[in-house]
């Protein structure tokens, strides 16, 4: 049916707040501190999940990125357990945790077109 959501893409959006708030809330590894969950994409099966991560605070060098990615994984089965019993779900996904690197590329091009339109700007004056 047009207009209608995917069942996985609905369950990702739920399985994406559950996990935001269980790490705002629940973990207290330091690792994991700032992080964000961006989006989750599941397989349509519901069995497997990619986790997308981001720093709030936007300081994300590749040594941080690297050691909340492993928090995440060590935190992975409690979290695991945690979303299937709040959603209710038959099967509990397998978390794989992946830093957001599609964000950085929006960024990037937004700055760029705010240069451009700048530019654009200055010569129309």
């Amino acid at each position: 049916m047009p207009g209608e959501v995917k069942r996985a893409t609905r369950i990702g959006e739920r399985v994406r707040q559950e996990l935001s708030n269980l790490l705002l809330h629940d973990l207290r590894d330091p690792r994991i501190k700032g992080v964000i969950v961006t989006r989750v994409a599941v397989t349509d099966d519901l069995r497997n999940a990619r986790v997308y991560i981001r720093f709030l605070d936007g300081l994300d060098e590749k040594t941080r990125r690297e050691e909340a990615l492993t928090g995440l994984s060590r935190a992975g089965s409690m979290l695991r357990r945690e979303v299937t019993d709040r959603l209710q779900l038959r099967y509990a996904p397998e978390f794989r945790f992946h830093y957001d690197e599609g964000q950085e590329q929006r960024d990037r091009i937004d700055k760029l077109l705010d240069e451009v339109s700048r530019e654009a700007k200055k010569k129309a004056e």
